[in-house]
């Protein structure tokens, strides 16, 4: 879905393949007919943008041949969809029965990392319309914050410096381009917008920049003024803002709200628990984990990443920060200028729902996905922003 801002220029709307993760390019094929079409005819567009999750297979695939590439091209430009953006943060395995900790390998100080994501930004290069010059990669931020040495960072700061010079040869061979943000996460390394500032103002080029995932920034207790302000005064680029939204319990020291948390623990992905405290950030990897006894304080709100459906909060006494998507969408596009033109709506656990949440059929969650780029989109509208056939 594309949107004209009041100054002229186009913001891209999309919602990202990984919630139907297919690891071949036989599966993507499947995807767009199966998900992503009914998707876009339950809005009735005739355009839909989708933000694609390539694994590694799929992207050596169609990277290694020309020809399979023109088709995932011209099977989009067919089924109504087209692709701006690019998730690259999980390189396999994203439909495996547990993720968890395995989402964060290679890291940036892997070369298979770099040769993965140098192999996506060559196929977005051949997949973004003809109209579009600019296309984004979100990756992990740098790497999860155990066994990461000064050596491993200096490899991951080399890395990205590399990465930076293919993608200036790309544009240059193309004339498109690409680039690529970091995406804090809670447990990383790089786990905060101001932990992104200082690797990414080392790296120093524009190519290489953030992406702000809407959960993760409120998981971490960020304002969103706060934490866009000093990116911008730090002149790091808002490559694309993935909007999504965290599990909130306002009162976790309650007995019910823990039952009711206890429902969102689940064994697939992992999902890093926070609470700020008069002494700072506590947390802990996963949900299951700050349930057990005292092991998070709990006078405060606790907020957990799961990426909850944006237009259905979860029933009291639990809620979800929309609010705080809200008041950082209002910042990055609300304003004279766009701070992003790439936006994805991310919500991957639509599966790993409590089970009477979960889509039981395709068609229910066609519904759901359809439902929260509505949300989306009138959010955008409400903004000023005017959507475009």
């Amino acid at each position: 879905m594309r949107f004209r801002h009041p100054d002229g220029s186009t913001v891209h709307l999309a919602y990202c393949t990984n919630v139907h993760p297919a690891e071949t390019l036989d599966g993507i094929l499947a995807q767009l007919r199966d998900h992503c079409e009914p998707v876009r005819r339950r809005l009735g567009r005739d355009r839909l943008g989708i933000g694609l999750w390539l694994a590694k297979d799929a992207a050596h695939a169609l990277v290694s041949d020309p020809s399979a590439l023109r088709g995932l091209r011209t099977e989009l430009d067919r089924r109504g969809l087209e692709v701006v953006t690019l998730n690259g943060f999980p390189y396999e395995g994203f439909g495996a029965e547990e993720v968890k900790y395995r989402v964060y390998k290679p890291d940036w100080a892997d070369p298979e990392r770099l040769d993965h994501t140098t192999a996506l930004a060559r196929v977005l290069a051949g997949l973004l319309p003809d109209d579009v010059t600019q296309g984004s990669i979100s990756t992990l931020p740098l790497a999860w914050r155990t066994a990461y040495d000064e050596q491993r960072a200096e490899t991951a700061r080399t890395a990205l410096l590399t990465l930076a010079e293919r993608l200036d040869a790309l544009q240059e061979l193309t004339g498109r381009d690409i680039r690529v943000g970091l995406e804090p996460e809670p447990g990383c390394t790089v786990e905060t917008t101001a932990d992104a500032i200082t690797p990414l103002t080392a790296i120093g080029d524009d190519r290489i920049g953030i992406c702000v995932d809407t959960c993760h920034l409120a998981t971490s207790f960020e304002d969103p003024h706060t934490a866009l302000d000093a990116l911008a005064e730090a002149r790091v680029p808002v490559v694309k803002s993935q909007l999504s939204a965290a599990l909130h319990a306002e009162h976790p020291h309650l007995p019910e709200v823990r039952e009711a948390l206890a429902a969102f623990d689940e064994p697939r992905f992992l999902h890093q628990t926070r609470t700020a405290t008069a002494a700072g950030l506590r947390g802990t990897d996963d949900l299951g984990e700050a349930l057990k006894g005292d092991a998070l304080p709990d006078a405060s709100p606790w907020r957990a990443h799961f990426h909850v459906p944006l237009h259905a909060a979860p029933a009291a006494p639990l809620t979800s920060t929309l609010p705080v998507l809200k008041t950082a969408l209002t910042r990055l596009v609300g304003g004279p200028h766009p701070l992003t033109r790439h936006l994805e709506v991310e919500t991957y656990t639509w599966q790993a729902l409590p089970p009477e949440l979960r889509p039981r059929a395709r068609s229910q969650l066609a519904d759901g996905i359809a439902a929260e780029l509505t949300l989306a989109r009138d959010l955008l509208t409400d903004l000023g922003l005017k959507e475009l056939p």
